[in-house]
């Protein structure tokens, strides 16, 4: 019968060999000889982040406004008289488009911001234009 174990040795190590290992002593003379650059990092090795960055001058000095572009007047005038045309309620409207109540209540109040898909199911279910120039 033959023996199916294999006992070498194995030799595992956590450190580094000796020969591979950098003495303060070597790495400062490599520094003043030009062979290695350090660099330093913007708060290397912790993970606070306090001091103030360029770019916070130029935040400050922002003054645009930014902000959604919401439902217009034409589009929730246009959207309600559809409705009331068909006879329908918001809940109906919204359960043939298969969008929650909420969606179409913030569309005739103006406080949606606009969706091509919604209106589009909007169009198809009310029969009016609501995309596009709806001044006539």
């Amino acid at each position: 019968m033959s023996n199916a174990n294999d006992f070498n040795t194995v030799v595992i190590r956590k450190n580094r060999p000796s020969s591979a290992r950098i003495t303060n002593a070597g790495m400062n003379s490599a520094l003043r000889s030009g062979q290695v650059e350090s660099v330093k990092k913007f708060a290397g090795g912790s993970n606070s982040q306090t001091s103030v960055q360029k770019n916070t001058a130029k935040l400050d000095a922002e003054t645009d406004e930014l902000s959604h572009q919401r439902v217009s007047t034409d589009l929730k005038k246009a959207i309600v008289q559809g409705r009331t045309a068909k006879g329908m309620t918001q809940a109906q409207v919204s359960q043939a488009i298969n969008e929650k109540p909420q969606t179409i209540q913030e569309y005739e109040s103006g406080k949606a911001i606009p969706n091509n898909q919604v209106l589009g199911k909007l169009e198809r279910v009310l029969g009016c234009k609501l995309r596009g120039n709806l001044k006539k």
